[in-house]
Order: C-alpha cells, then sequence, then structure tokens
C-alpha cells in the first residue's frame, strides 16, 4: 500500500470520527525511499530503523502534552515482533519512567501475555499518544492527529502478524471505526492499511471490572492460537 493511500485512509478515519478541523501540528514526512526501507525492513534492521524514528520524533513538541509529560515513551520490545501490543497513552508510572505499561495496567498486561506462553521481550508494546496527558485524561482529537503517524511508522517497521488494540481509543485508530470496544472485542478484523487487528479490554478498565478478567484471558487465548495457525 502507497503512503498516499495510508494518509487517504487515516483521513477517512478523522472523517468517520467526526474531526472536521485540522491542527497546525508538525507531521512527519516520509519519502518514498525511507519508505521502501521501512516496509522491507529485515530483522537485523528493524532495531536500527526503530531507533532513527525514535531520533526523529526527538523532543517532541508536535503538541502540547509535552509542557506537562516528564519523559516521551516511545515503546519498547521485540523489533520483530510477531505480536505487537497498542495502548492509550502513557500513565503517570509510565511518565515517570518513560518505559509503556509498567504501573498497575502494565503489571497485569504482563501477567496476560505470560499467561499463554509468551514474554514482553517476544511482543512490542506502544501506545497511540507517546506523552501523558495531564490528570490520565483522554486523549484530544489533535494529538491524535499529531502523534499516530509515528505510531503507524512503528508498525511499518516491525511488520506484526497481529496488532492487539488495548481498549477503544487504540481500537478506533486501528480499525477506523468509530465503535465501541465492547463489540469488536475477541474477533480478528481488518483495520486500515491492511493491519490483522485483534481489539480487546485494556488493562486499566480490567482492574476497574476485574469481572472482565476472565474475557480478557479468553482474549489472549485466542491471540495465541492464531499466532500458532501461522
Amino acid at each position: 500500500m502507497s503512503e498516499f493511500e495510508k494518509i487517504k485512509n487515516l483521513l477517512l478515519w478523522y472523517e468517520r470520527a467526526g474531526i472536521n478541523t485540522f491542527f497546525n501540528v508538525s507531521c512527519p514526512h516520509i519519502d518514498a525511499e525511507k519508505e521502501k526501507e521501512e516496509v522491507n525492513a529485515q530483522p537485523a534492521d528493524k532495531a536500527r530503523l526503530l531507533e532513527e524514528l525514535r531520533q526523529e520524533i526527538g523532543d517532541c513538541k508536535r503538541c502540547r502534552l509535552h509542557k506537562t509529560r516528564t519523559n516521551l515513551v516511545f515503546g519498547e520490545g521485540n523489533p520483530d515482533a510477531r505480536l505487537m501490543f497498542v495502548g492509550e497513552a502513557p500513565g503517570e508510572e509510565e511518565d515517570r519512567q518513560g518505559r509503556p505499561f509498567v504501573g498497575l495496567a502494565g503489571q497485569l498486561l504482563t501477567r496476560l501475555i505470560e499467561s499463554v506462553g509468551l514474554t514482553r521481550e517476544e511482543v512490542y508494546i506502544a501506545n497511540v499518544l507517546k506523552c501523558r496527558p495531564p490528570g490520565n485524561r483522554n486523549p484530544l482529537e489533535d494529538e491524535i492527529k499529531a502523534c499516530s503517524p509515528f505510531l503507524f511508522r512503528q508498525i511499518e517497521i516491525i511488520q506484526p502478524r497481529i496488532i492487539c488494540a488495548l481498549g477503544s481509543f487504540a481500537a478506533k485508530l486501528l480499525l477506523g471505526q468509530n465503535i465501541a470496544i465492547s463489540k469488536v472485542r475477541g474477533r480478528l478484523l481488518k483495520g486500515i492499511n491492511g493491519y490483522n487487528v485483534f481489539p480487546t479490554y485494556h488493562p486499566a478498565y480490567l482492574l476497574r471490572n476485574p469481572r472482565q478478567k476472565k474475557t480478557a484471558v479468553e482474549d489472549f487465548k485466542r491471540i495465541k492460537e492464531l499466532l500458532e495457525k501461522g
């Protein structure tokens, strides 16, 4: 899929989500040769490309969140992961450490990953936003617009077989649909850019609603089954 088609799909998602105003923010530019290198990257090159992307982001000031963050949270894990997790945004502990999913919700995510025989080191973990919204409020439209292109670049470099969308914000972005997580969780769906997206509940939601943990465990078992099918 060409860069033009990717941008077109992203714009369609914004339209469906009711985002009709575009803000004066700096979005990343990627030339055709760089795009080709990222899409066709070999495992040995992916770590380098991710590090180059991190350097490109730099001390990001593309939205208001730079004023209140402590650390930018880029993402971490296996650059050649078959499974990638995408959450909503860093929380307080993630902001402090500069790492994704290391607070209470992150500890639960780790246990869910390990419950199906995987480790954090085998997967890749990132967020829609790379900076913490004040007070853990929901991401705003212009913040998603400024930050999500970098997430898409990470996905293009890693080329995961399955992207597990944790919660509604990740699911809406990756599926290109403004739909409730309860309506799409537990299924492998085709997202924008042809991504294989498996939505499930965000671990923070599970901490607030422990009765749903059993459902999440079943979702993770299903993800493992899909990975094993090849």
